[in-house]
């Protein structure tokens, strides 16, 4: 009994600052694929979607991730649920739409990779996975490269 007491406290303190930082707002644009600006009491805020990365709009796919994300989400009021901030000062997030995440929304499209560099999440594995099995959007490719490869040319 100790022992569950235990892990239901750590979790409630490891989640409760998600929740107590968790905000509303209303996409007022898409930059790309993952990175929107949401306009938070009167302020933009930049999100950079967590634990992916979409195709550049310089490569294949990259203007289809931006579409995706442009059309489930602007003018829409999201919750973003934020884990931290890049290293361009970006807040990065899991983003709701209408109860829809947006990260897993993006993977399971075949328009984004699970950035596995920043994200042990098994789920999001098992839906990157299940989307190269489909050969969903850039996984129609031969051999798609990845956002990060393509940056460093």
């Amino acid at each position: 009994m100790r022992i569950k007491s235990t892990i239901l406290t750590l979790a409630l303190v490891l989640l409760f600052p998600f929740c107590l930082f968790a905000f509303d707002g209303r996409v007022v644009s898409v930059s790309d694929g993952d990175t929107i600006k949401v306009l938070k009491h009167g302020i933009h805020v930049t999100i950079r979607l967590a634990a992916i990365d979409c195709p550049e709009l310089g490569q294949s796919f990259g203007q289809a991730a931006k579409n995706f994300t442009a059309g489930l989400a602007t003018g829409k009021v999201v919750k973003v649920w934020p884990v931290g901030t890049d290293q361009h000062g970006k807040t990065e997030a899991f983003v709701f739409v209408e109860n829809m995440n947006l990260n897993k929304a993006l993977i399971q499209a075949g328009l984004a990779w699970h950035y596995k560099q920043y994200s042990r999440d098994p789920e999001l594995a098992k839906l990157e996975f299940k989307a190269r099995a489909k050969k969903a959007g850039l996984w129609s490719e031969a051999d798609p490269m990845p956002p990060w490869q393509w940056r460093k040319q």
